[in-house]
């Protein structure tokens, strides 16, 4: 069997696998430990193509994969290795996945300090307990920009939270990156088309989380993604790459855009 069709059977497997979105990114974990750097990333790469020719299986599990190569790294162990080998393999949209670096946009010291003089009073547990139970809207919002993952996490529980508010406080700005990487961790919301925009287009989104996102969006935000000059230009390239993707199993091509800009 090609790589190409093993990924098509993979896609179709954990497709039909039930139990959840966490039991899903641990499966996914499993299947990119077990097999050697220069195969995961073929793996990876025909994920990609399968998803952006919108063969479904592959579109459905591919947030799994995402997730997996994130929250779960501690569980694949050449992780590390994977970009270098992805370069020398010339898989840049796999490449593009492992961005570092700063956020396009940092939150300064003054606005990190009032941001906390919320929690400045009150305890951890009463912080989580009403993090947890308040039906106030506009208390949920100003729980969102404490620093404390655990008082994030309790908020993103909260059973009187909409998506509405999520994708406020996701497109919040200046913002921490805490609230915008627990979001994207809390399998409840980030798999909303509206949350994952307002997070990608935050230029306070660390790009390591960004660079898993941009695949899992439509053709439309990747143009506009690209357009955008106020984000990341290595998240700009990668949105453009998955648009010239070729079919699955062509060589790709030269990465030039429509309008000629180069990054």
């Amino acid at each position: 069997m090609s790589t190409l069709e093993e990924a098509r059977a993979l896609a179709r497997n954990m497709h039909a696998l039930g139990g959840g979105a966490t039991v899903r990114r641990k499966a996914a974990a499993r299947e990119l430990a077990r097999r050697e750097p220069f195969d995961t990333n073929e793996l990876i790469g025909h994920l990609l193509s399968l998803a952006r020719a919108g063969q479904a299986p592959a579109t459905c599990v591919l947030s799994d994969f995402m997730a997996a190569l994130d929250q779960e790294a501690e569980h694949i162990p050449h992780v590390d290795a994977l970009r270098r080998m992805a370069h020398v393999q010339s898989l840049e949209a796999v490449a593009d996945l492992f961005a570092q670096g700063p956020a396009r946009k940092e939150l300064d010291a003054d606005a990190a300090a009032r941001a906390d003089a919320l929690a400045a009073n009150q305890s951890l547990g009463h912080l989580k307990q009403q993090a947890r139970m308040t039906r106030d809207p506009d208390v949920l919002s100003r729980l969102a920009t404490v620093s404390n993952p655990a008082v994030l996490r309790n908020v993103l529980i909260n059973p009187r939270l909409t998506e509405p508010l999520v994708v406020r406080i996701a497109a919040r700005r200046p913002a921490r990156p805490e609230p915008l990487v627990e979001i994207w961790k809390a399998s409840r919301w980030s798999v909303r088309h509206a949350v994952r925009r307002a997070l990608v287009f935050n230029p306070y989104l660390p790009p390591e989380v960004g660079a898993k996102i941009v695949p899992l969006l439509n053709a439309a935000d990747l143009r506009e993604l690209v357009a955008d000059a106020g984000l990341l230009p290595a998240l700009r390239q990668q949105a453009a790459r998955l648009l010239l993707e070729p079919a699955p199993g062509t060589p790709p091509g030269p990465l030039v855009l429509p309008d000629g800009e180069e990054f």
